[in-house]
């Protein structure tokens, strides 16, 4: 009988480990199937997914064996986790196994961002020679305002005082004599954002956090600030960005993570003819190297749960 489904994609080899020693099921397109996904979970024991399946409502009632959940990846909006506990169903998301590929994705996002020296190919193979267009600013001397300072955060300081950036931080959960606040200094979220050249964000999704960088918060940005998001979509207001990035009132952005997930051609269209944005689709935790140790963790975690069970 199938023990194990696999709904969205996962490293080879922690698929191959899995079907070895578990009756296992790898259907990356699962995730779009929603009777089939029902069907297929009904006698599982485990169910493995990325943050596109909704472990909810239905597919909980569908799922009347499940033990455990494991996810590639570490947020868990899709994962109501309270019906979880109260059905016994473990939870266990890969935690830090993708921080280093978020913190590179922020720091090449930012110096991509204030060099701008990196989409002209066209116009330079055609002989145009921007020189002047293209002079673009440094990382060294600027600061790195960081809103929440958790593990993935803690590597982008790290990465950020090595190019020479000074460090500054909000994060109300951390207590002021936290080790980590040697990383960068304590300040008010109204601080921060009147202080940082680049704003990156790293706080899940909350009624707390809801659109918490909206019109108001980006008014009291530096007028050449950068912001990136790639925590959750809805931390940050689009429309509001938007308008910032059309009128210049703000020097750029990069969004890996957006309020509609995929984004449609229809919730995307605000940001059309947008050339101080980058927009990429939630993968700014997945690489090669990532998936390999996300898919591994995962793997291992699923194992020892149901064995042990």
């Amino acid at each position: 009988m199938r023990e194990i489904v696999i709904t969205e994609f996962m490293d080879e080899a922690a698929i191959e480990r899995l079907k070895a020693r578990h009756e296992t099921l790898y259907d990356p397109g699962l995730v779009d199937r929603p009777e089939d996904l029902a069907r297929a979970v009904a006698n599982v024991r485990a169910l493995i997914v990325r943050n596109r399946t909704q472990v909810r409502g239905a597919l909980l009632d569908a799922a009347e064996k499940l033990s455990c959940v494991g996810r590639l990846g570490v947020g868990l909006d899709n994962i109501d986790v309270d019906a979880c506990k109260a059905r016994g169903i473990a939870v266990y998301p890969a935690t830090g196994a993708n921080d280093l590929s978020v913190a590179e994705y922020v720091v090449s996002a930012a110096m991509t961002l204030l060099r701008g020296a990196y989409s002209a190919t066209a116009d330079v193979a055609a002989g145009k020679w921007p020189r002047q267009t293209l002079i673009g600013r440094e990382l060294a001397g600027k600061t790195m305002g960081l809103v929440g300072l958790g593990s993935i955060a803690r590597e982008v300081a790290w990465r950020a005082q090595a190019f020479g950036m000074q460090v500054a931080a909000t994060d109300p959960m951390l207590l002021a004599n936290d080790p980590a606040w040697q990383l960068a200094r304590n300040v008010s979220l109204d601080g921060l954002l009147a202080i940082s050249d680049v704003i990156s964000l790293h706080v899940p999704l909350t009624d707390a956090t809801s659109r918490m960088i909206g019109a108001a918060q980006i008014a009291a940005m530096k007028p050449d600030a950068i912001l990136i998001n790639a925590a959750r979509g809805g931390v940050v207001d689009e429309e509001a960005l938007a308008e910032a990035l059309r009128v210049g009132s703000i020097g750029g952005a990069a969004l890996d993570v957006f309020e509609t997930e995929p984004l449609t051609a229809e919730a995307g269209a605000k940001f059309a003819g947008l050339d101080n944005l980058i927009l990429t689709p939630h993968i700014a935790g997945v690489t090669v190297e990532s998936n390999v140790r996300v898919s591994d963790l995962i793997a291992r975690t699923v194992l020892a749960h149901l064995e042990k069970a």
